[in-house]
C-alpha cells in the first residue's frame, strides 16, 4: 500500500509540475516495467499499472499515445481500462493498433466503438484476426466499400446468414466485391446462387447498354454461360456434405416430409434442396432455381409432386422468403392455391420448367 501511495504521489507531482518530457519519460519507464513482467503480475498489480499509465497517457500528446498503443496492442495482459480508452481515442493513429489486434477488447467493447465512431475505426476492426457474426453484421451494414472489402478478405471473419445476404446485395455493381464474396468457402449455397444470378443480370444489362444492336445476341450468350455455370455448380455440389446427409436418410428409408420440414425451418437450404430433388425426381439445379425465384408457383408444384401437407408447404415458403419475409395473408393465399393444384398439372408445368432451364445451358444456334 505504501509503495502504491509513493508511486501515485510521484505521478501526481509529474502531472502537476513536470514537463511533457518528464511525463513521457515516466510513461516509458512504467510501460517498460509493466511489459517486462506482464505475465507474472496479479490482477491487483495490473490494475495499479492501469491507473498509473492511464493518467499519464491522458496527459501526453497523441503521437506519444500512438506509440504506447502500438507497444500494448498485442499484449495479452494489457490493462483493460487503458486499452478501452486507447480504442476510443479520437485519433485513429492511437485507436487503430488496439482495435486491430488487442485481445483485451471484448465484442461489447468493439461494438460500442463501432457504433459511435467513423469509417476508419470500422476499417481497423475489420482487420482483427477473428470477427464474430455480431461484429460482421455491423460492419457490412454500416461500413463503406473499403470496410466491406476488408471484412470479406478476412479469413477469420464469421458471417451470419443475414450478413451474407447484405454482402450479396452490396455486390451489385461491385465486381471485385462479388468475386471476393463468391470465393469465400463459407458462403452458403443459396447466397452463391443469388450472387450468380445477380452477376449474370448485371453483365447482361451492361452489354445491352454498350451495344444495343447486339443486345439480344449478348443476352443469349450470357444465358448459356449462366446455365452452364449453374450446371457446373450443381455437378460440383454432388459431393457436398448436405447431399451425403440426405442420401443417408434416404438409404435407411427415413427421408420424409418431416425431414424436409425440419431442414426448411432450420434454414438449411442445401439439405432442403437435395431432399426435394430426391423426393420429386427433379434435377437439383431446377429445385435450387425454384427456391431462389421471387414467384412461388414452382415450389408449390414441387411440394405437390412430393405429396406435402400445408405445413410442409409453409415451411418451404418461409425458407424461400427468409430474406424479404412473407405476410400471413400471402402465406394463406399460397396454401389455398396449393390445395387447388392438381398433381397432373404440377407434373405438366414442371416438365416445361425443366425443359426451359435445360435450354438455357445450350449454346445459341445460327
Amino acid at each position: 500500500m505504501t509503495a502504491r501511495r509513493s508511486l501515485i504521489d510521484e505521478l501526481d507531482h509529474v502531472l502537476t509540475s513536470g514537463t511533457d518530457a518528464h511525463r513521457l519519460e515516466m510513461l516509458m519507464r512504467i510501460t517498460d516495467l509493466f511489459l517486462a513482467g506482464a505475465n507474472r503480475y496479479s490482477e491487483v498489480q495490473i490494475n495499479l499499472f492501469d491507473e498509473v499509465i492511464t493518467k499519464l497517457a491522458i496527459a501526453i500528446e497523441p503521437r506519444a499515445r500512438a506509440r504506447l498503443a502500438i507497444r500494448l496492442a498485442d499484449t495479452v495482459h494489457a490493462p483493460v481500462g487503458l486499452i478501452r480508452r486507447l480504442a476510443a481515442d479520437n485519433d485513429i493513429a492511437v485507436a487503430g493498433p488496439v482495435l486491430k489486434a488487442s485481445p483485451r477488447l471484448s465484442d461489447a467493447d468493439l461494438l460500442a466503438t463501432a457504433q459511435c465512431k467513423g469509417q476508419p475505426y470500422l476499417l481497423a476492426i475489420s482487420e482483427r484476426p477473428s470477427l464474430s457474426e455480431a461484429l460482421t453484421d455491423l460492419l457490412v451494414t454500416h461500413g463503406d466499400g473499403e470496410v466491406a472489402h476488408s471484412v470479406v478478405r478476412n479469413a477469420g471473419a464469421r458471417f451470419s446468414d443475414a450478413g451474407f445476404r447484405i454482402l450479396v446485395m452490396r455486390s451489385a455493381g461491385d465486381e471485385a466485391l462479388a468475386e471476393r464474396v463468391g470465393a469465400r468457402p463459407d458462403l452458403p449455397r443459396q447466397h452463391f446462387l443469388s450472387l450468380l444470378d445477380q452477376a449474370f443480370n448485371t453483365a447482361r444489362n451492361r452489354l445491352a447498354m454498350e451495344n444495343p444492336r447486339s443486345g439480344v445476341r449478348a443476352a443469349d450468350v450470357l444465358t448459356a454461360v449462366a446455365g452452364g455455370t449453374r450446371s457446373n455448380a450443381r455437378q460440383v455440389s454432388d459431393g457436398y456434405a448436405a447431399r451425403q446427409e440426405v442420401l443417408a436418410l434416404r438409404r435407411t428409408g427415413r427421408l420424409r416430409e418431416s425431414d424436409v420440414y425440419h431442414f426448411a425451418r432450420e434454414g438449411r437450404f442445401e439439405q432442403t434442396a437435395v431432399a426435394l430433388s430426391l423426393l420429386c425426381g427433379i434435377e437439383i439445379d431446377a429445385v435450387e432455381h425454384a427456391l431462389q425465384e421471387q414467384d412461388h408457383e414452382i415450389v408449390l408444384m414441387l411440394a405437390k409432386l412430393a405429396g406435402f401437407s400445408a405445413t410442409g408447404v409453409k415451411a418451404l415458403l418461409l425458407l424461400k422468403t427468409v430474406d424479404r419475409g412473407i405476410s400471413t395473408r400471402d402465406l394463406d393465399h399460397a396454401v389455398k392455391s396449393y390445395d387447388r393444384l392438381q398433381v397432373a398439372t404440377a407434373q405438366r408445368v414442371l416438365g416445361f420448367y425443366r425443359t426451359r432451364l435445360q435450354s438455357q445451358s445450350l449454346p445459341p444456334t445460327g
